[in-house]
């Protein structure tokens, strides 16, 4: 998967000194984002001890609709040596543990992208971050990590820089907000409709239209049952005979089929642990299904576009009409290009039961990565 810069806000950010005597009761009325820095012991919670005051000032300079509370937790997460994707999952599992809205993981660890040194991952549908301390060099650290680690929760939210500041408002005022309300679908329902924006901003994040460019066995084992759909004369049978309704069965049990083989298969489902967490675990479902969804669809797209293509070069139309016992036309070539889409992404479901958890779980979720160290 690629990978986009983070960008650090370019003054550097302080701790906003009080004006005045707050309001307690002004202040316990605004929502509150939990932040968790976990550090590993050492060096890293050195760092992680001396930023939180400072990231919880920047973070409310920035974002005064909210109450920030910045907590630091001890936690070397992994066992070296481990990837980013590791210490996102295990980042993850301790956020839902303790129940924050957002995190912030500072290792020891170096962290590379294709080979080259980065300063810090972000999930965005996670809601982690990773900031990696060997990066950060030996003079200024503490000011790089509280500029990065600003840059990092930004990313977190959703701001890439050239979005609407008052739907960055809104997106932060839709993370802090409790969804209370029934259980199950009803639940789901409303923490969709509650917080749409935010979760288009996860998803968008997330590059769900190259999730399959990454999955190779799914994408080989489609494109052959695709070839092998296109110069099928029982195939162009079928799909002259199918009709509208079962063209749409076949092409929706497809992508349910393999959306269903991505999610269930690599566990990319989360269960709630606690009522706390409800909200964040839904948007996260909610996220990862859309994902998936938008890159299976996307990648049907295209194969329905090859197909259509090949049937038009390969298949001749007086070979076609002598398979099908009529003249051939257009809307026979769209009909046969749809039904090898379908079957192509039939193949790409079984592909994608070969591929290991650990590259579905690559593939699905965008890491932003920050600027060379």
């Amino acid at each position: 998967m690629g990978s986009c810069p983070v960008v650090a806000p370019d003054p550097t950010p302080t701790a906003a000194a009080p004006e005045g005597p707050r309001d307690p009761l002004a202040e316990t009325a605004r929502p509150d984002v939990v932040v968790g820095l976990v550090a590993a012991p050492g060096a890293a919670l050195e760092v992680a001890d001396e930023l939180a005051a400072d990231l919880a000032g920047a973070l409310r300079e920035r974002h005064p609709d909210v109450a920030w509370d910045v907590r630091v937790v001890e936690d070397g997460l992994v066992q070296p040596p481990a990837d980013d994707a590791e210490i996102v999952a295990a980042a993850r599992g301790r956020l839902l543990v303790e129940e924050w809205d957002l995190a912030v993981c500072v290792t020891d660890l170096p962290l590379s992208v294709d080979r080259r040194t980065v300063v810090a991952h972000a999930s965005p549908v996670h809601g982690v971050a990773v900031l990696s301390l060997p990066a950060l060099g030996a003079v200024g650290r503490r000011r790089r990590a509280l500029q990065t680690s600003v840059g990092l929760v930004a990313a977190l939210l959703g701001d890439d820089g050239g979005d609407d500041p008052e739907a960055l408002r809104r997106r932060v005022r839709e993370l802090a907000a409790d969804t209370d309300g029934q259980d199950g679908v009803g639940f789901t329902a409303r923490v969709l409709s509650g917080n749409l924006r935010l979760l288009v901003g996860m998803v968008r994040a997330n590059r769900p239209w190259r999730l399959t460019i990454s999955l190779s066995r799914a994408l080989t084992a489609a494109v052959a049952a695709g070839v092998f759909a296109l110069i099928t004369p029982d195939v162009w049978l079928l799909a002259d005979r199918f009709g509208l309704a079962r063209h749409l069965t076949v092409g929706l049990g497809s992508v349910v089929a393999i959306c269903a083989t991505l999610v269930v298969g690599a566990e990319l489902w989360e269960r709630a642990r606690s009522r706390r967490v409800r909200k964040q675990v839904a948007l996260f479902n909610l996220a990862t299904v859309a994902t998936v969804v938008i890159g299976v669809l996307t990648l049907y797209a295209a194969l329905f576009l090859l197909a259509l293509a090949g049937s038009l070069l390969l298949v001749p139309p007086g070979l076609f009409a002598d398979g099908l016992g009529h003249r051939a036309s257009l809307g026979d070539y769209l009909e046969l290009a749809w039904l090898t889409s379908s079957l192509a992404t039939v193949g790409g479901a079984l592909g994608a039961g070969l591929e290991s958890d650990e590259a579905v779980r690559d593939a699905a979720y965008t890491h932003r990565a920050g600027q060379d160290g």
